[in-house]
């Protein structure tokens, strides 16, 4: 194994060292999750701290690391008798993105328990993992029912294997590090809040710390093991202050005005449920302990609150991550209590004051609302007014997006394969049982009746007339299932000066935002392209961030002709990218504009043309017709027909609207057939 990088190397990073060292001291604090932009040193810091745990006590053969002094009753290689065991360095398990359910909780050997009656059980990462830390890089690009199972484990200490009626138990304690880059994609808050901590980190913007940054690994890369040699004094003393901050944590206390302090807190940035109340309690703990105190003081309070809150306050992908500082202060201070510093300088001499992050924050409340007012005190033109000054080629300013709102499911029709999500119908490893097949490879979905149905009229051949039921490896059936997929949604917004009246455009941006959160919702990719004057312009590449696509979105300028033709062929080109990569992924083109198409030569029928090549292609589609005013000319509709799609008016996108029926893909190729 290769000489891992000094965790006391590490150049800043406050936060990020601090939440793997609360954690290190007490796992209950529920884990960290370090989000970042790449080359960050996230991955760098955990290694580091692997290294940097103490050893720990197993008893000599079990697969489960049980603890000698204390074995696991349960365990599958048990019973164990209490003994002195061996020692071994805390491992660092990482479960990579492509992992299935059996690499991450273990397999069992159904066909084996099946016909012969052994409960032969291969352990998982989790059963690994215990007593050490599971290390998941890009943790938001992990299906999203390996992620409830990987929560569960961390939340309950324990893993638990069931198929078929065999089930199998073992204990799953683990500091749960994750890592993750926004830009690919976001978690569901309710993932979110299964993580303890949450720290955010970015790259230093100071000249001198920056280049101490690279003169570090430079000479680390030179020589590692010497690099390493360097830091091992403050390597050893940073492992002895976490074997005392753990042995002291049993003894410190929380007080009443500590707890009312975090209620409060809790309270006055409106997070949902407890959660937050007992993580910030227990990184608090924690904090005091790491400062060699045994009461818990505001200071650790406040800091908890910082390490703790911030992804909890996020309600959906748009949110600024980050708490208002002062709010906090103040909130801090109104509930604070006598008990609350018994020992203000601390055993230390500095208050036991923990250090402090530079981490981004959200600007305070007072400013967002300050800002907002301002805008909304600012005239608008009337539509006929910007109307005739976005005739023209010139541009205008991007208006603000309308309330979003919860809009209609569009799906793409028929049956796909791609990953799991929450859109399409689609083949998936996890979801309603719908038919049968013979096992391709390992057995892991076993279709019981149909495994019985195929044995049964072989059982006079193979010597059983009596009860029971002899089984073969011919005999079994793997369970098909039908679940759901995520998709590639492609937005191709007009931009033109048709477009562009305040009004129109709000609310164009607003139908626009709806559909970016009905995605992130259902787990898909999004990419935008818009188009105004000569040309289209892909604004955003497919990605999983749908709050990139959002930031696209509310700077976008509107003006100038209608190139139809350029968008349409611009999502053609994209697309055709797109399934070369990722041919699994199935796409649905949503192009938001009125119809109207614009300059060049005859540029309705070239808008036509363009349609077509989609639907030659089979894409399925979906108009969003933005046309208003008391005389429409069905522009739009004309074009969903030649996409071999549907149309649907921005009111009949909104799912409580009683403009019209549910209008789905799959109900777009009778209208076109007609």
């Amino acid at each position: 194994m290769s000489t891992p990088y000094p965790f006391t190397a590490i150049v800043g990073m406050d936060d990020l060292r601090l939440g793997l060292l609360l954690n290190a001291v007490s796992p209950a604090v529920g884990g960290v999750l370090v989000r970042g932009e790449k080359g960050t040193a996230k991955s760098t810091a955990v290694r580091a701290l692997s290294a940097l745990m103490p050893e720990v006590a197993v008893v000599a053969g079990c697969r489960f690391s049980c603890a000698p002094g204390a074995p696991d009753p349960a365990c599958p290689d048990g019973p164990h008798e209490t003994g002195a065991g061996t020692a071994r360095p805390a491992r660092m398990v990482e479960l990579p993105v492509g992992a299935s359910e059996d690499r991450l909780v273990g397999a069992l050997d159904i066909e084996r328990a099946l016909a012969e009656g052994v409960k032969a059980f291969e352990p998982g990462l989790l059963a690994d993992a215990h007593r050490g830390i599971l290390y998941v890089d890009e943790v938001n690009l992990l299906h999203d029912h390996l992620v409830d199972l990987l929560l569960d484990a961390a939340a309950m200490g324990a893993s638990y294997v069931e198929r078929e009626g065999v089930s199998v138990r073992h204990a799953a304690r683990f500091l749960l590090v994750g890592t993750m880059n926004p830009e690919e994609g976001e978690l569901r808050p309710q993932l979110l809040d299964r993580f303890g901590l949450t720290v955010e980190v970015a790259a230093s913007r100071e000249p001198d710390q920056r280049v101490e940054v690279v003169r570090r690994r430079l000479a680390y890369d030179d020589d590692p093991d010497g690099f390493a040699a360097k830091w091992t004094a403050e390597e050893e003393a940073l492992r002895a202050r976490i074997i005392a901050a753990r042995a002291l944590l049993p003894e410190v206390r929380i007080g009443d005005a500590a707890l009312r302090q975090i209620a409060a807190t809790c309270a006055a940035f409106e997070v949902d449920g407890m959660r937050a109340d007992i993580v910030m309690a227990r990184t608090a703990t924690a904090l005091a302990a790491w400062a060699g105190r045994t009461d818990v003081v505001a200071e650790d309070v406040r800091q908890a609150a910082l390490l703790a809150l911030p992804h909890r306050r996020r309600r959906n992908p748009f949110d600024a991550p980050g708490l208002d500082e002062d709010r906090l202060d103040e909130t801090l201070e109104q509930f604070g209590g006598e008990d609350d510093d018994p020992d203000p300088d601390g055993p230390d001499g500095g208050g036991g004051r923990p250090p402090q992050g530079d981490g981004p924050d959200a600007p305070p409340a007072g400013e967002q609302h300050a800002a907002e007012a301002e805008e909304a005190a600012r005239p608008e033109a009337s539509e006929g007014d910007e109307s005739k000054a976005s005739a023209g080629s010139g541009e205008q300013s991007a208006a603000r997006a309308g309330e979003p709102f919860r809009t209609k499911v569009l799906s793409v029709p028929g049956l796909g394969t791609g990953a799991a999500g929450r859109r399409s119908r689609a083949r998936t490893e996890h979801g309603r049982t719908t038919g049968a097949r013979r096992p391709r490879g390992a057995l892991t979905k076993l279709h019981l009746a149909a495994t019985v149905q195929a044995a049964a009229p072989h059982q006079r051949v193979r010597g059983r007339s009596g009860p029971g039921l002899v089984v073969r490896r011919d005999d079994l059936r793997q369970a098909t299932r039908e679940g759901r997929e995520g998709n590639l949604i492609l937005f191709v917004v007009d931009a033109s000066g048709s477009m562009a009246a305040r009004q129109r455009m709000g609310a164009v941006k607003g139908a626009v935002l709806s559909l970016l959160l009905d995605a992130y919702q259902r787990r898909d990719k999004v990419g935008l392209i818009t188009f105004r004057g000569k040309d289209a312009e892909l604004a955003l590449p497919p990605t999983s961030s749908v709050d990139a696509a959002a930031a696209r979105l509310e700077r976008l300028p509107t003006g100038g002709r209608t190139p139809l033709a350029a968008g349409l062929l611009k999502a053609h080109e994209v697309l055709r990218v797109e399934r070369l990569r990722d041919p699994s992924r199935r796409a649905l083109l949503v192009v938001v504009t009125d119809g109207r198409a614009t300059g060049g030569v005859d540029p309705v029928a070239l808008g036509a043309r363009a349609a077509r090549l989609h639907a030659v292609s089979g894409t399925a589609s979906v108009v969003v017709d933005c046309e208003s005013g008391p005389v429409r000319l069905g522009l739009a509709g004309a074009l969903a027909r030649e996409l071999g799609g549907t149309a649907v008016t921005l009111d009949e996108l909104r799912a409580d609207s009683i403009a019209g029926l549910v209008k789905d893909v799959q109900g777009n190729r009778t209208g076109r057939a007609a």
